[in-house]
């Protein structure tokens, strides 16, 4: 590829990052201040662990991840790990439920953030463990709870004998008014709807493949241009907003690829979500976003705003794309979003450990 292409393609995705969650034309009143407590990782106390390693074959890595896993145990005197492996129809569910129903002590999630939701969305509310080795394309939560997204062998350590916290999860019902269409599925880093979602369920696949998250750029510049949507936003029960926007966005936690903190204040455990307005009416506003996620600065500007909620309902007259955690979820003419606080226990990485 050309040096001039690939800095152009760098470029663009900076600009998409952060139109992927960037704020409406006025704050919305910003109810809920944080209370996270930020609950400290703790020691896992067991003398042997029941492992299931939940995995997409597809992946580069995973036969490597199930030879480490299997040395691992074994030297720890531990019973041989169940492998399962996720399919084109299923990326988790059934397997989650089976690794349940067999009494796991841990569920290890080798994928990329949609076999992690789908294993997160079955384990919530339940004592048993997820931990994750990233061998996806973008690992957003991973990123978010410090792992290494490109040490398989870090991982596995942190897998089996890592400390483990409770974290957020969130949970998106949609509705579409015209076909009677409705379901319901949680997330563990960003959700929306909008251009996010168009972007998303447009991305092609095969660039993915070769570029990783860089391919997001390709449909996101076919994307930018385009009208805003008119919306109605119910934070928390309050009055109904109107509003004109490109995207809204519900962020659990908010790193991105490249080392973007879009949503720099989002805690993954602090009982609410960090929502996203994205209403840039030209190139100027796109730009003007971009520097400031990019630079971090302090000055508002007219497009961008943050505000946090546990409950919302959006409203549009005609449907529009939603997305959970990169992945497309049909469209809807009515979403409500609702945290769950601490709903998932997580293995991560001992207080400074080398993988932090």
């Amino acid at each position: 590829m050309p040096t001039e292409a690939l800095i152009a393609i760098i470029v663009i995705v900076f600009l998409l990052a952060v139109g992927f969650s960037w704020l409406g034309v006025r704050k919305l009143a910003q109810k809920h201040t944080r209370s996270a407590v930020a609950e400290s990782p703790h020691k896992i106390h067991a003398a042997a662990q029941k492992v299931f390693f939940i995995y997409n074959p597809t992946k580069n890595g995973a036969e490597a991840a199930k030879t480490l896993l299997l040395r691992s145990t074994a030297l720890a005197g531990w019973p041989v790990p169940t492998f399962l492996e996720t399919t084109a129809e299923d990326p988790g569910y059934a397997m989650a439920d089976h690794a349940l129903e067999a009494k796991a002590d841990v569920v290890i999630v080798g994928g990329g953030d949609g076999t992690v939701r789908a294993v997160a969305q079955t384990l919530r509310h339940t004592e048993v463990s997820m931990a994750i080795i990233p061998l996806g394309t973008g690992n957003l939560l991973a990123r978010n709870l410090e792992l290494d997204v490109n040490d398989i062998a870090a991982s596995v350590e942190i897998a089996l004998f890592g400390h483990q916290r409770h974290i957020d999860a969130g949970l998106m019902e949609i509705e579409n008014e015209i076909t009677g269409a409705m379901s319901k599925q949680s997330f563990m880093v960003i959700a929306g709807l909008g251009m996010d979602a168009e972007v998303m369920n447009d991305t092609n696949a095969k660039l993915k493949e070769s570029v990783g998250w860089l391919a997001y750029s390709e449909a996101g510049l076919r994307h930018m241009v385009g009208r805003r949507k008119k919306v109605s936003i119910v934070m928390d029960g309050q009055p109904a907003q109107q509003r004109k926007v490109r995207s809204v966005l519900f962020a659990n936690c908010g790193l991105l690829p490249g080392g973007i903190d879009f949503v720099p204040d989002a805690l993954i455990d602090d009982g609410v979500l960090d929502v996203v307005v994205v209403s840039p009416r030209s190139a100027l506003g796109w730009i003007a976003m971009a520097g400031k996620v990019v630079f971090q600065h302090n000055n508002r500007l007219p497009v961008i705003d943050f505000y946090r909620s546990q409950n919302l309902v959006i409203r549009t007259v005609l449907p529009v794309e939603t997305q959970v955690d990169g992945d497309p979820s049909g469209t809807a003419t009515m979403v409500k979003v609702s945290v769950e606080p601490k709903a998932v226990l997580v293995r991560v990485a001992a207080p400074n450990h080398p993988a932090l």
